[in-house]
């Protein structure tokens, strides 16, 4: 009886110490402290002492320090106070229509509802607002959210596509407290700007930057740029780009960023002049539609191929393809093979220069033109008329060079698009591939989705361009193009057909 005592004692202790030795084992690993072991009765009580802890009353500086900052401060402010009262939220809504073709060559049309969120600033007391085009377009709702958290519905008046500006007109009978559209002429390399705007729709935000740089091109249609650091973040489209006294001095339009699934802020952001804008707004709010001048000339850039055909060797210009006949360009004696050097006395850099410098032209107004001809500089003088729609030639009236540009480009075989504006907000430059034709030399090269970017080392900003400079080039050498597939930038070369 003892010995069955002593042997269930023995066991016990056993126990007792492995568990104490198990839970010491967990307790470490975990990181705990040892002294938690032991139970809370059997611990010495603690008493806790405040910390000596004694905060600074005092600044490290006094204004009267740094007067001139705190100065600087209270304008900042100011500024801010009159300006984000007149920049309004932009919510949109609507329908995008999209068709499909099934394995049979059946089609199928399918409607997927869209929204949109952008920036405007108002500029005149009846509530005329300026925007992006790519902020509304084809939007059919249109809401506009005031500072003070006032919504109205709102209307379009008018757009201009090319410039990327919309007007549209609040919905009331209310005045409102509109910006003064600013002289972009004025604006200096370095002087500080502010971008206001509603990004992520968070409310009004304000962002302090300076003009990096003037003159900057994200299109040839989109030129003479202003460049800013002054952050434009996603939702600030459309907003208001200030000087120091309020002015608008340019519209937020569009930003730098190398990864174009999300886009983020830089450092470069880009804003159309006012100036510009100005103008887009007179037209629109007169005609309800913007008016463009009209020369009637099909252009081709100074690449080494063009070059060497014609001959020319300075390094400005652009090179007359065709020009369409009963023009502008046609009645002043412009002819294919010309290389127009000067527009109005101011010198063309290229083809994109020279469209954006024949656009701004008053209608009706005399342009002197200056072409180098075969060695020749000979003075032309072309009056300019309203841009309309391109005229539709049909097949029996196309001349022999036309019929054998076709001819050229049915052989290359690839068909490509213009970038959408949304493509363009987010950085994209160059044509889209959409379709290679069987046959066609392009067969095996080049891919549906592809994005062209640059061909024979020229930058390519629309298909027309496109079209023309691979006419030029195919028709007597091969032609290397630039083009970036699924994010990889690739050099490809099409053969000559």
């Amino acid at each position: 009886m003892l010995s069955a005592f002593k042997s269930l004692f023995l066991l016990l202790i056993v126990f007792v110490v492995f568990f104490l030795l198990v839970t010491a084992l967990r307790t470490w690993h975990n990181g705990s402290d040892f002294i938690s072991l032991i139970p809370s009765f059997l611990r010495k009580s603690e008493t806790n002492h405040p910390e000596a802890f004694t905060p600074s009353e005092k600044s490290a500086l006094n204004l009267s320090d740094v007067e001139m900052i705190s100065r600087l401060n209270q304008e900042y402010a100011r500024l801010t106070q009159a300006v984000v009262p007149s920049v309004v939220s932009i919510d949109t809504a609507g329908i995008r229509t999209e068709k499909l073709m099934d394995f049979f060559g059946r089609a199928d049309v399918r409607s997927y509802p869209t929204q949109g969120q952008g920036s405007g600033v108002i500029v005149s007391k009846e509530g005329h607002v300026i925007t992006n085009h790519h902020v509304i377009a084809g939007q059919k709702k249109i809401r506009i959210t005031l500072h003070g958290g006032k919504s109205y519905s709102a209307t379009m008046v008018g757009e201009d596509p090319l410039l990327d500006i919309a007007v549209i007109k609040i919905d009331s009978a209310e005045t409102f407290v509109p910006l003064k559209l600013g002289d972009s002429s004025q604006v200096e390399v370095g002087q500080l700007v502010f971008a206001v705007g509603n990004p992520f729709g968070l409310g009004e935000t304000v962002t302090q930057g300076i003009i990096s740089a003037k003159e900057r091109s994200l299109s040839d249609n989109q030129r003479d740029l202003f460049q800013t650091d002054a952050a434009i973040n996603p939702g600030n489209s459309g907003g208001p780009l200030v000087n120091l006294t309020g002015e608008i001095i340019g519209i937020n339009v569009a930003i730098y960023s190398r990864d174009r699934a999300n886009p983020g802020f830089q450092g470069v952001g880009f804003s159309i002049p006012s100036n510009e804008v100005r103008e887009a707004l007179k037209q629109i709010i007169q005609r309800g539609r913007p008016i463009r001048g009209y020369l009637g000339v099909q252009m081709l850039d100074l690449d080494p191929a063009v070059r060497l055909e014609l001959g020319y060797v300075e390094k400005d210009g652009s090179a007359v393809l065709d020009t369409t006949p009963g023009a502008p360009a046609a009645v002043a004696g412009l002819k294919s093979g010309d290389v127009v050097v000067s527009y109005n006395d101011e010198i063309v850099k290229d083809t994109a220069h020279l469209i954006s410098l024949v656009q701004r032209s008053g209608i009706g107004k005399k342009i002197k033109v200056d072409v180098w001809r075969k060695g020749q500089l000979i003075a032309l003088e072309a009056t300019i008329k309203e841009a309309t729609s391109a005229p539709v030639y049909s097949e029996v009236s196309m001349d022999k060079k036309t019929r054998e540009n076709i001819e050229i480009l049915r052989k290359v075989g690839v068909e490509v698009r213009d970038l959408t504006d949304e493509e363009l907000a987010l950085g994209s430059t160059g044509v889209l591939v959409t379709r290679i034709l069987d046959q066609g030399k392009a067969m095996g090269i080049l891919l549906p989705g592809d994005l062209i970017l640059s061909l024979n080392n020229s930058r390519i900003s629309g298909s027309n361009e496109f079209y023309l400079h691979l006419v030029a080039s195919a028709a007597i050498q091969s032609t290397s193009l630039a083009v970036l597939r699924e994010g990889k930038p690739l050099r490809l070369n099409l053969p000559s057909p």
